[in-house]
């Protein structure tokens, strides 16, 4: 059972550097097909299922999905050990399932079990969490599937760009950290120390109310019209937090999706048409 699972994110590794629309760490989507763009997940399986369900790659082989931040939340062990990890092996099935249209990107929780960092939600340190129930479950093998969840995770792309000039990425720096954030991130191999604090993957993905300045100077530098993020808690599953930015989440059960034509341009307000409650998924 545990080398069944290290093999499974060792493929999940290979599948997600040799998706065919990867440059460096940026997924490049072409103009054409459809974008189903999924919030945080953490953990919440009955919103993992209404998303696949509602992108359907089977019956639509020119759509992709992008999926974030899969871990720490959702069902616990018997001792209170998260078992998001469970969601994570299923989501790297997926992306086995249709490799270059499922797109894993990477988000906070997961530069925080990358680095054994501490991260908290809901009052419990998350890692200790997910490291208990692991040991738990694989017993003596729990350190090995530890570490290649740890490796599958660091081998996740940072962003996707849209040729409609749509930016998807778990978050962006914050106004503070914007001078120590290098661009060259996305084009370069990621190394460990660029998911610590304060590397240029960790600020890309742990950044928190960001000023129209920001939005803007991101704007340009990424060559983008608008930004379509995660990380930040939505009550209602989504909220327009500037002129060029949309935040997405699916974590509970107000949760929402968005899709969208990457053949087609939008505003931001046509894209606040495009969301979906996840509830209404059957």
């Amino acid at each position: 059972m545990p080398q069944t699972i290290i093999d499974l994110l060792s493929n999940g590794i290979k599948a997600s550097n040799a998706d065919k629309f990867r440059r460096g760490n940026l997924i490049h989507l072409p103009a054409e097909g459809s974008l189903t763009i999924a919030g945080d997940i953490h953990g919440h399986r009955r919103n993992f299922e209404r998303v696949v369900a509602f992108a359907d790659l089977a019956n639509n082989p020119d759509r992709h999905i992008v999926l974030q931040e899969i871990i720490h939340g959702g069902p616990e062990d018997s001792q209170g050990g998260c078992l998001s990890y469970k969601l994570l092996f299923d989501v790297v099935r997926y992306k086995l399932s249709f490799p270059d249209h499922v797109h894993i990107i990477m988000g906070n929780h997961d530069t925080a079990f990358i680095n054994n960092s501490e991260v908290m939600k809901n009052g419990k340190e998350m890692n200790r969490a997910m490291r208990l129930a692991l040991d738990r479950e694989f017993r003596g093998a729990g350190s090995d599937v530890e570490l290649a969840i740890r490796q599958f995770l660091f081998s996740q792309p940072l962003a996707v760009r849209c040729d409609n000039r749509i930016w998807v990425s778990h978050s962006l720096p914050g106004d503070r950290y914007i001078d120590k954030f290098d661009p060259n991130i996305l084009d370069r191999q990621l190394k460990i120390n660029d998911v610590v604090r304060p590397g240029s993957a960790y600020l890309l993905t742990w950044g928190r109310k960001h000023s129209q300045t920001l939005l803007d100077k991101m704007a340009k530098l990424f060559d983008v019209d608008i930004f379509i993020l995660g990380h930040q808690w939505q009550e209602e599953g989504w909220c327009q937090a500037g002129k060029n930015l949309i935040i997405i989440a699916s974590d509970h059960d107000h949760g929402c999706l968005l899709s969208i034509s990457l053949a087609e341009s939008y505003t931001v307000e046509q894209l606040i048409d495009s969301i979906a409650p996840l509830p209404s998924i059957p």
